[in-house]
């Protein structure tokens, strides 16, 4: 990795925590080359261009079925398990064991040992398990493959984005440096009570639990984040809030699969950022930002595809460092 690609990781990794994301002090050569390129290319040919493939383009939602297939089968499996009861995934999403093999998430494990102050056997085991499972996959992929409340939060913010384009509401930002804040008073709350609150909110938990053993009041709280969502500010929880995309944020750091921007094919539309759920990851889209020809995205990306699909020039792939994009 160059330097300029270090810079420019460590950067990311501070957006991650909260800090906005601002133009790169140092561009690689071939970086510096390319954009002049593209600042000399005949404006009217450029429009031409972009119009050609407009027309021509085909929408593809590939990458968006097959994560809410996977989310589905994945929390559905609980359920059928414990209804027929079959023992092959057992407990929730929080904590539980598939075919016998102990799986904790590793933020509610980290709550536990806040709590109870020391590290029990099963907990460790199940959480090293959990720990290489997404180091493989890339730590916030959870959030959009697996939990839950992310698939109700994409389906509100649907509903909220229809509402702002009839000017019924506005879309309300808040400071991301919140969800960082929170993972400490959680932390802080674990250890001084011996409680782990967190958990008692989660909505994720919630929300697995209602699945697997019937509804209860809890749901209620569910409900209040979306209306929140709905009428005030898109993806609030998961932006600003929950601690749990910032663990497994941190474990993506180290992981091999991740989303590739490749500036040369780029017309900078920014569609990609409007479909984004993390938009923050995609500030390297912007004309001038690329600091290098290719540039991976960021550790707080969820790795959702949802920017995949939507690119028309193909400048957004996924892949594994070191091997070819995938499919």
């Amino acid at each position: 990795m160059s330097d300029v690609l270090k810079r420019r990781f460590r950067e990311q990794i501070m957006v991650m925590f909260g800090r906005e994301p601002k133009k790169p002090v140092q561009i690689a050569e071939r970086a510096v080359r390319a954009h002049q390129l593209k600042r000399m290319t005949n404006k009217a040919d450029l429009q031409a261009t972009k119009a050609h493939m407009r027309a021509h383009e085909v929408k593809s939602t590939k990458w968006r079925n097959r994560r809410w297939a996977t989310l589905l089968i994945s929390n559905l499996l609980f359920t059928v398990s414990f209804y027929f009861d079959i023992q092959l995934l057992e407990g929730a999403l929080t904590a539980s064991r598939f075919i016998g093999f102990h799986l904790i998430d590793l933020n509610s494990a980290l709550q536990v040992m806040l709590a109870h102050k020391h590290i029990i056997t099963n907990l460790l085991i199940g959480t090293g398990t959990v720990l290489v499972l997404w180091i493989l996959l890339g730590g916030r992929s959870f959030c959009s493959w697996v939990c839950p409340y992310h698939l109700l939060a994409e389906w509100a913010e649907k509903l909220h984005l229809y509402l702002v384009k009839k000017k019924l509401v506005t879309d309300q930002t808040i400071d991301r440096r919140l969800r960082s804040v929170f993972w400490i008073i959680f932390a802080v709350l674990a250890a001084a009570t011996g409680y782990t609150v967190f958990e008692a909110i989660s909505p994720t938990g919630i929300l697995s639990r209602a699945l697997i053993y019937g509804p209860g009041l809890a749901l209620l709280w569910v409900l209040a984040l979306l209306v929140f969502e709905v009428f005030f500010s898109k993806r609030a929880w998961c932006r600003y809030a929950c601690p749990i995309g910032l663990t497994y944020g941190v474990v993506g750091i180290i992981s091999p699969l991740r989303i590739k921007y490749k500036l040369d094919g780029c017309f900078h539309e920014g569609d990609c950022r409007k479909v984004c759920l993390v938009p923050h990851v995609l500030d390297v889209v912007i004309k001038g930002r690329a600091v290098d020809i290719e540039v991976p995205i960021g550790p707080d990306c969820t790795r959702c595809g949802l920017c995949v699909d939507t690119c028309p020039t193909g400048s957004l792939t996924f892949e594994v460092k070191g091997l070819s994009k995938l499919l």
